[in-house]
């Protein structure tokens, strides 16, 4: 595990493979403007001590950009989350890192047809994207995302749709986002070879490491990671109120 990329370089795969619209430095702490896109990419962070003064400053800046105070925390952030605790602020989505070396989720190698990359996403895919919860506004994050990426199509049944994902890089990581799978094609193997495709993708353009995250109450998300190799090297979550 030592080997692997830490949470602080993959919290920075995240930002460049799910890119905010914008981010704005304000004093010590990182905001991010979502448009819409969800919370990774409309929290505030930071990695400084800070004040409850220095916390009001951040909700400011948020609501003056149109969005409701969000924190995302990590393990540096404890004083932080105590201090957000205080205020009042919930914790919402616990997410857990998962990442493991590129080749070992490879070896899947699923069927061509089982998995297709693209490079624009089809309307199927923003179909099945916004039965699961992902509409326009993560679309538009896949869209502006900037570097090596693709758009992953798997087919169920041969002629079925059945699910989908996106993958972008960061140097030496590709990061899959936005995997979604269609509920008749459920633990049918579906996301297993959307993991592989990508991961298959990603050598071919020279990452070293694959990661995923997933909430902490996803248990069969977690289950299948943990079954490919994959291990949890980083955890973080939010705090609104």
């Amino acid at each position: 595990m030592s080997d692997l990329p830490g949470e602080d370089r993959l919290a920075r795969a995240m930002d460049v493979t799910w890119a905010p619209a914008e981010t704005i430095e304000v004093g010590q702490w990182t905001l991010r403007c979502g448009k819409g896109g969800g919370k990774r990419v409309s929290a505030a962070t930071t990695d400084s001590p800070v004040s409850d003064e220095s916390i009001k400053t951040a909700e400011s800046a948020m609501l003056d950009v149109g969005q409701p105070a969000l924190f995302m925390l990590r393990n540096h952030n404890a004083d932080l989350d105590k201090r957000l605790a205080d205020l009042g602020y919930r914790v919402v989505d616990p997410v857990l890192i998962f990442t493991a070396p590129i080749d070992v989720v490879a070896r899947i190698d699923p069927k061509p047809l089982t998995a297709i990359p693209g490079e624009q996403p089809l309307a199927i895919m923003c179909e099945i994207w916004a039965r699961g919860g992902i509409g326009p506004a993560r679309i538009d994050v896949m869209e502006r995302t900037i570097g090596p990426k693709t758009y992953l199509f798997s087919r169920h049944d041969v002629d079925k749709p059945g699910g989908c994902a996106f993958v972008a890089l960061d140097d030496e990581i590709a990061m899959l986002h936005a995997l979604e799978v269609v509920p008749d094609a459920r633990r049918s193997g579906v996301a297993r070879n959307l993991l592989g495709r990508a991961a298959i993708w990603g050598m071919e353009n020279g990452a070293k490491f694959i990661s995923v995250v997933t909430t902490g109450g996803n248990l069969p998300a977690q289950k299948l990671f943990s079954s490919l190799g994959m291990q949890v090297v980083g955890k973080y979550h939010y705090r609104m109120k």
